[in-house]
C-alpha cells in the first residue's frame, strides 16, 4: 500500500501539473463519478490544487468540486503528454482527466467520489484522521493524545492507526520502532511521554525526509528510492523493512519477521536492539 510520502509526492506532481489550467477532458469507468458529471461537467473547469491528506488526495476543481481518491494496496495515478502511450493498460484505467499539458490518469483506484467543499467537512473517511505526518502545522499534542488513547495497543500496530497518525505504512512502521529502538509488541501505555513524543518525531522526520518539497520537486519524478538510515548507498536505504535474516545494521544480529495485528501485516525488526519499553539515544 502507498505510504504517507508516496501520496505526497503524487499529489506535488499532480499540482505542479495541472493547477490554474482549464480540464479539457474528462473520462471514467466508475459509474458514480460519470452520473456527477452528466450533472456538473469536469470538463471546462479549472483545477484549483492538489493535495494530499494523510493517504487521501483531494483534486479541487473551480465550482466546488472536489475528487478525493485513496489508493489503497494497487492504485495509482500517472501522468502523461497529451499522446504519450500509457505505461499502464488501458483495462486499469478508472479516471482520465485531461489539460492542455498534462493527461492525468488513475490506474487501479479504488476509490474515488466527487465531494463539495461541505461535503468532505462531513466525510468520516477524512474528518476521522489523525494529524498528517507531513503537514508543517501538524498538531502533536493531539498526535500524543490520540496514541495515547489506545493504551495496551502494540506500538507497531498503533503506527497504522490512521486515527491517531495519518501517513504510515509497513514500511515506515517497522523502520520507526527500529529507530526508536522499542520492541514493536510495546504497548503504547508502557511508554513515558518523553519516549512517546520522541516516536512521533522520527515519525515526522522519516516521512519528511521522504517527501521533497513541493518546489524542488515540480515535475520531476522522484528517484532517490524510499530511505531511513541516511545513508548515501541505495542499497543500504532502509534498516530493517524486508530484510528478514540479514545482519542488522547496527549490530549484526539477524533481522527478524513477525505477522501483526488483525491484518497479519508483516513487522521486521531486530531482536537485540529493540528490547526495551524505553527510547535510548544513539
Amino acid at each position: 500500500m502507498p505510504e504517507g510520502d508516496t501520496i505526497y509526492r503524487s499529489a506535488v506532481t499532480l499540482h505542479a501539473a495541472l493547477a490554474g489550467h482549464q480540464v479539457t477532458g474528462f473520462r471514467t469507468v466508475l459509474a458514480h463519478l460519470s452520473r456527477v458529471d452528466d450533472d456538473r461537467p469536469v470538463a471546462g473547469r479549472t483545477v484549483e490544487g492538489v493535495a494530499s491528506r494523510g493517504k487521501h488526495i483531494l483534486m479541487t476543481f473551480s465550482g466546488d468540486l472536489i475528487l478525493r481518491t485513496h489508493m489503497r494496496m494497487h492504485g495509482s495515478w500517472h501522468l502523461y503528454r497529451p499522446g504519450e502511450r500509457w505505461k499502464g493498460p488501458a483495462r486499469d484505467m478508472r479516471i482520465v482527466i485531461a489539460t492542455a499539458r498534462f493527461e492525468a490518469v488513475a490506474f487501479r483506484v479504488p476509490v474515488a467520489e466527487f465531494r463539495t467543499a461541505a461535503a468532505l467537512a462531513r466525510d468520516e473517511a477524512v474528518q476521522s484522521l489523525g494529524p498528517d505526518l507531513l503537514d508543517p502545522a501538524m498538531d502533536v499534542a493531539e498526535a500524543l493524545r490520540r496514541l495515547r488513547a489506545l493504551g495496551d495497543t502494540p506500538l507497531s500496530e498503533a503506527l497504522l492507526n490512521q486515527r491517531a497518525l495519518a501517513g504510515i505504512g509497513n514500511v515506515f512502521k517497522s523502520e520507526i520502532c527500529f529507530e526508536a529502538r522499542l520492541a514493536p509488541t510495546t504497548p503504547v501505555g508502557a511508554l513515558d511521554d518523553p519516549t512517546l513524543g520522541r516516536v512521533v518525531e522520527i515519525a515526522r522526520r522519516q516521512l519528511r525526509a521522504n517527501a521533497p518539497d513541493a518546489r524542488a520537486a515540480a515535475l520531476s519524478a522522484w528517484r532517490g528510492g524510499r530511505r531511513t538510515t541516511g545513508r548515501a548507498n541505495p542499497a543500504e536505504g532502509l534498516w530493517v523493512y524486508g530484510r528478514a535474516g540479514a545482519p542488522c545494521r547496527r549490530c549484526a544480529t539477524p533481522i527478524a519477521v513477525t505477522p501483526q495485528g488483525p491484518d497479519t501485516r508483516l513487522t521486521y525488526y531486530c531482536p537485540a536492539c529493540q528490547t526495551g519499553s524505553q527510547g535510548a539515544a544513539d
